[in-house]
């Protein structure tokens, strides 16, 4: 009896435990005239603890799409509920580079991403409407796009960051469709050196922004990190910049976005306080 009634009591706890939830949403772009599905993350305690809660834009790579991080990494909702924080995963296509492209009136995912959907995910989710409460980062194209977005919208982002990005675009000039985005790299030669993050940091925005930054030291990508690193130190921005063993593969974004989410979570934290 004693076996049973132990148990029971397990079965109990099991039972009456809620968890992280995960969601698939479409919100309509008015800029693209179409819905851009996303994958929310909450904490567990989203529904019952009336709180309101900080907001992580995870920004796919080139080729992904909104349910690679959800996919890809199965404890997405456990670093909600540690970080006590929602994760946003949009859909930037499979080649956006989080760009509104100046070529593809279809290809407005800057605006989609930094604008739009923080908008419809503040309307309806319990979220901190501020901007010390929002943070946006990503993987290689997304890494990109973290950054990109983080400095160019600093008016709704307190904080950005990347994994393993490719942050100097205007050396890809064949394939990984940038072209497609940007048009003629002759031509539009300034829009590519303009809309490379590498030199999107030179325009510090007027309020204060966490970054962090990470990379792989056997991913193809570390120079480019390295050098926005050294660009960073000498323009005396500040910003967290690690690397560590690892290649450009899910391994390694697996392991990075533990550290970010926490990052993130000790700078929401601070945020408030100071508020």
């Amino acid at each position: 009896m004693k076996k049973i009634g132990f148990l029971f009591t397990i079965a109990f706890i099991i039972s009456s435990r809620s968890f992280a939830s995960i969601d698939t949403i479409s919100i309509y772009s008015k800029g693209m005239f179409k819905n851009v599905k996303c994958v929310v993350v909450t904490p567990t305690d989203y529904k019952k603890s009336g709180k309101s809660f900080p907001v992580v834009y995870l920004l796919h790579g080139f080729s992904g799409n909104y349910r690679n991080w959800a996919d890809r990494v199965p404890d997405l909702q456990q670093l909600a509920d540690q970080n006590q924080l929602m994760i946003v995963c949009p859909d930037g296509a499979y080649s956006s580079w989080y760009f509104d492209s100046p070529v593809d009136l279809n290809m407005h995912y800057e605006t989609n991403v930094a604008v739009e959907i923080p908008a419809y995910i503040d309307s309806v989710y319990n979220t901190i409407r501020d901007r010390k409460a929002r943070a946006i980062t990503g993987l290689s194209m997304g890494g990109h796009g973290g950054l990109f977005l983080g400095f160019r919208h600093a008016d709704n982002f307190g904080a950005c960051g990347s994994m393993s990005g490719a942050l100097d675009v205007s050396r890809i000039t064949k394939g990984y469709d940038v072209e497609k985005r940007l048009g003629d790299t002759l031509a539009n030669r300034q829009t590519y050196l303009d809309w490379s993050v590498i030199n999107v940091i030179e325009k510090y925005p007027k309020d204060s922004i966490a970054i962090i930054v990470d990379c792989g030291t056997e991913d193809g990508l570390i120079t480019i990190n390295r050098r926005t690193h050294a660009k960073m130190l000498q323009l005396k921005i500040p910003h967290d910049y690690t690397e560590r063993p690892g290649k450009h593969d899910w391994d390694y974004w697996k392991n990075a976005v533990r550290y970010q989410l926490l990052f993130f979570k000790q700078y929401f934290d601070t945020g408030r306080l100071k508020k």
